[in-house]
């Protein structure tokens, strides 16, 4: 296995750069893992491919304004900091630009009246800087909601950038399946006897970057925050236990509870912790019987993880046939149902 095994070329009039108009008016191509077989839906149609008491697990974690502009205090040069993941009170991982020239002991200045410091403590391997800030309560005020940098078109409205159903702060990126979801088709699939269940996975750098590296083995993922509570996981083995479907709404809810079920005998369990599952063709899949997801980046840990519950060419095929049916890629895309 080859990183290269999942590279493919998307025309960049592929990419949209902002949202559907309607959340669920997005289009939606299902697929099946059994024969390969693809239909072409929008999303409001998720109801026809749903059945009575099928667990849908969501991610609720809130994108934070984790974007930070700020300057040197040793020579006033600009300096923006994207917030990765809190590691104690006012102290972060951050991605830093211009990043090599930013050492630690380095001072920065977000913000005025009153202005926030941020003191660089160390420069990690992996290229990032831990700093930490004179104030951490006013990083909201002073952040702005990140957007990947595959979109160009400034956001109107920052919600849009959120899921109707987010709670928890802590992810720089957005669960992106989500977004098509609206308050109304949710409660049309509560009315058909679909169950909803909440868990939560703060989305860090791997969010955006493709893997580097030739063999996908030596890919060393970020650590990210997650959760899942008693009840949700006590759903979750309830409804394997009577044979019905627990469909993950997102890659980020298939890490974690892949992670939680491989630490646990296949078993369910509350969970408060970090997880660096890296999942690609070979993993055997121990919880999800069915995945919504958006279509990923070339490359990505995303792209391999989709291909090992549906087949690496039976993904690649299907993102070819988007391609050709003008189907719109990444994070304000359109959207897959794989069953």
């Amino acid at each position: 296995m080859k990183t290269s095994d999942f590279d493919y070329h998307l025309p960049p009039e592929c990419i949209a750069q902002t949202a559907a108009e309607c959340r669920d008016h997005s289009r939606l191509m299902v697929l099946s893992r059994k024969d390969g077989a693809v239909e072409h839906r929008r999303f409001y149609e998720l109801c026809d491919y749903l059945q009575p008491g099928d667990v849908l697990v969501c991610n609720d974690s809130r994108v934070i304004p984790a974007r930070l502009l700020g300057s040197k205090v040793d020579g006033g040069g600009k300096v923006e900091l994207l917030l990765l993941r809190r590691l104690d009170r006012g102290v972060w991982e951050t991605l830093a630009k211009p990043g090599r020239r930013l050492k630690a002991g380095a001072r920065i200045e977000l913000g005025t009246g009153p202005v926030v410091q941020a003191d660089v403590l160390e420069k990690t391997e992996s290229g990032t800087a831990i700093v930490s800030f004179s104030d951490e309560e006013a990083l909201e005020r002073l952040g702005i909601v990140p957007l990947p940098p595959y979109i160009r078109i400034p956001l109107t409205d920052s919600e849009r950038y959120q899921t109707v159903y987010s709670q928890e702060k802590g992810s720089v990126a957005a669960p992106t399946a989500g977004l098509h979801f609206t308050p109304e088709l949710m409660c049309r699939l509560r009315e058909k006897g679909v169950y909803f269940a909440f868990v939560t996975l703060h989305l860090a750098l791997d969010s955006f970057r493709p893997v580097q590296v030739d063999n996908p083995q030596d890919h060393v993922i970020h650590r990210e925050y997650g959760k899942i509570a008693p009840e949700v996981a006590a759903e979750i083995n309830q409804a394997r236990v009577e044979g019905r479907r627990v469909i993950c709404v997102g890659t980020s809810v298939v890490r974690v509870l892949e992670h939680v079920a491989r630490a646990n005998g296949g078993e369910m369990k509350a969970f408060d912790g970090w997880t660096d599952l890296f999942i690609v063709p070979g993993h055997r899949f121990q919880v999800v019987d069915a995945l919504i997801t958006n279509f990923h980046l070339p490359r990505s840990t995303l792209l391999m993880l989709v291909s090992a519950f549906a087949g690496r060419e039976r993904i690649l095929g299907a993102y070819q046939e988007a391609m050709r049916l003008d189907y719109r890629f990444y994070s304000f895309g359109d959207a897959m149902l794989i069953i």
